[in-house]
């Protein structure tokens, strides 16, 4: 799920070139006590996150979802958020706005379920359970639980998910997840399996997807899935009635399944939401229906937003932040003043200076870029340490295998860069004052950030050509294969934990398209057929090393993309929020929980 756009581009969850979705914070410096015991804490549950899914049973599928403690019912809980979403459609779904609402008005087959420690169980959602499979993981079946229905009172059936998975390879369905069509349907051309979708009565064949009865979907794969069940629970793949599907009118007005129905939408301005009476708490084993509604006004800034809720008068006593995060600038004053209405934890996002090997040829002076950033004053503007950390690779702490500690280009050692190393290679490569095309977004941080890394590669003896990129633009332009731009920036996290969603999106040849994924341009021989073979490795844990093992070739010997660092999540909440906690799954709040106390 990407944060703005995110259509985390085709395969995991991409940051908002703004850093919406990021976490900001104040200026770095030393860390005091009470900062190494938070950056403890948030390591701790960082390896939570990071922890091997389980896959749950019927029993642990079941309604009704284990109760808050002290839940109360009743009440509207107030949102103050940036923008509007940036889709409703749950197949167009992939940044983390939309994402966040998407639990509380969409279901699908499966979703997770979180223990107390962080750590996450797959259960069945509108099926009975995660999904059996057989034929050695290439086909998964799944059963609709009984009492299933729209918010209209209509039932949902078998047929429901058909539709919901072919209406995915039409081509008004532009920025959602794409896993499950690629994995049915061969690949990045999998649209050519069924280029209208189900719309003039085409379906995908039985052998690929099958519905013998009104409960039952079996999909049927080339190759063994065992990430299905995960890929499952994406608000991307979130049940679209067949009835109801208005096709790309879809995006205005969505059917519930989940707890609660939009009441209103008014498009950049607001939007209400409402309990779905229809919505059966015995069946849904995730998620509560404590307030009785949501008042979400847009065009807050995290500044108002961070203010608002800060000051805890009047209705910003009920208020939470969707996907916003504390301002910059406040967070030292939130964490003196209400660290005890305050969520916090690990992103899945790192944050890279992408360099666009198509322009950047020589690995030394892609290397002399990397040695010249001081990371730790690059992620000052975007919060300082209680925003983050410098990053010495490429895959964040909540991936399994992160190696914590691993730094070949010295970036956790020197934080503030190594200029006369980067002198020496720039010299060694003949490139001195060579010129470069830096774009960034123009917005504040990405602004200071921007003058940071000029000076450091102007003293590293590079002439640097700065352009600024409207953030509502950025990944559509730095996208474009001939963007003509040298370096930028961009965020990218895993969809599930798993590297399998971070190095084939973002580092595989095959990525290398206008809107795709693949921003630095890599199309490394090895990269790609290492992807392919540890693609189909089975268990998990010899997947990850093998991942491990690559992640390390690409940062270490080919370099497309400089590290810059991890991010991690602050928000504030009001007074009278209950049930507050931080979401694995999302990286925010944690709307399913909430209530208000009085």
């Amino acid at each position: 799920m990407n944060p703005t756009r995110s259509r985390t581009l085709r395969g995991a969850l991409v940051a908002l070139a703004a850093g919406s979705l990021v976490l900001t914070g104040c200026s770095g410096g030393s860390d005091s006590g009470s900062k190494s015991e938070e950056s403890a804490k948030d390591k701790e549950a960082a390896k939570a996150q990071s922890a091997a899914v389980e896959y749950g049973d019927a029993a642990a599928s079941k309604g009704p979802a284990k109760a808050v403690e002290g839940a109360k019912e009743g009440g509207t809980i107030r949102v103050y958020q940036e923008d509007d979403f940036s889709h409703l459609d749950p197949g167009q779904i992939y940044v983390s706005d939309a994402g966040q609402l998407a639990g509380l008005i969409h279901r699908g087959l499966t979703t997770y379920t979180q223990a107390e420690d962080g750590s996450l169980t797959v259960v069945g959602d509108l099926a009975t359970d995660s999904g059996k499979q057989s034929d050695g993981g290439k086909t998964w079946t799944y059963t609709l639980k009984d009492g299933i229905t729209d918010e209209e009172g209509d039932p949902i059936t078998s047929k429901d998910v058909r539709h919901t998975i072919e209406r995915l390879y039409a081509k008004h369905i532009t920025d959602g997840p794409t896993y499950i069509q690629q994995w049915l349907s061969g690949g990045p051309g999998y649209r050519e399996a069924l280029p209208d979708g189900p719309y003039e009565g085409k379906h995908l064949p039985d052998s690929v997807l099958e519905t013998p009865d009104e409960k039952t979907i079996v999909f049927h794969f080339e190759t063994a899935q065992p990430d299905l069940p995960q890929a499952l629970a994406m608000p991307g793949y979130s049940v679209v009635p067949e009835e109801d599907d208005t096709k790309a009118k879809y995006d205005q007005k969505p059917v519930a399944l989940g707890p609660y129905k939009i009441a209103e939408f008014k498009p950049g301005k607001s939007m209400k939401l409402v309990k779905n009476t229809e919505w059966n708490a015995e069946t849904d084993p995730a998620r509560h229906q404590y307030v009785d509604g949501w008042n979400i006004t847009f065009n807050h800034s995290r500044a108002d937003q961070t203010e608002r809720i800060l000051a805890d008068r009047g209705e910003s006593a009920n208020a939470v932040q969707l996907s916003g995060s504390v301002d910059s600038t406040k967070i030292k004053q939130v964490i003196e003043e209400a660290d005890d209405r305050t969520i916090k934890g690990y992103q899945p996002y790192v944050w890279q200076l992408n360099m666009n090997m198509d322009r950047l040829k020589d690995k030394k002076v892609r290397d002399a870029i990397t040695y010249a950033l001081p990371n730790a004053q690059i992620l000052r503007p975007d919060g300082g340490s209680y925003a983050g950390e410098p990053a010495g690779g490429l895959l964040a702490p909540t991936l399994p295998g992160y190696e914590e500690g691993y730094d070949p280009y010295g970036k956790l050692d020197k934080p503030n860069g190594d200029i006369e190393k980067a002198k020496q290679l720039l010299k060694e490569a003949g490139k001195e004052g060579m010129k470069l095309t830096y774009a960034y977004a123009n917005v504040p941080h990405r602004q200071k950030q921007a003058v940071i890394i000029e000076t450091a590669l102007e003293k590293a003896g590079f002439d640097v050509q700065k352009k600024d990129i409207d953030q509502a633009t950025w990944y559509e332009q730095v996208g474009k294969v001939k963007n003509g731009l040298d370096i930028y920036m961009t965020g990218w996290g895993q969809d599930w934990p798993s590297a399998s969603t971070v190095i084939p999106p973002v580092y595989d040849g095959d990525q290398i398209a206008d809107g795709a994924s693949n921003y630095s341009h890599i199309n490394d021989k090895h990269v790609n057929s290492e992807i392919d073979r540890i693609s189909r490795i089975q268990d998990p844990e010899e997947a990850t090393k093998e991942w491990v093992e690559l992640h390390k070739y690409i940062v270490e010997k080919v370099n497309p993309a400089a590290p810059l660092y991890f991010t991690k999540q602050l928000q504030i909440y009001g007074s009278n929020v209950g049930g507050a906690r931080y979401s694995t799954v999302k990286s925010y709040i944690d709307l399913t929980q909430l209530y208000l106390k009085k």
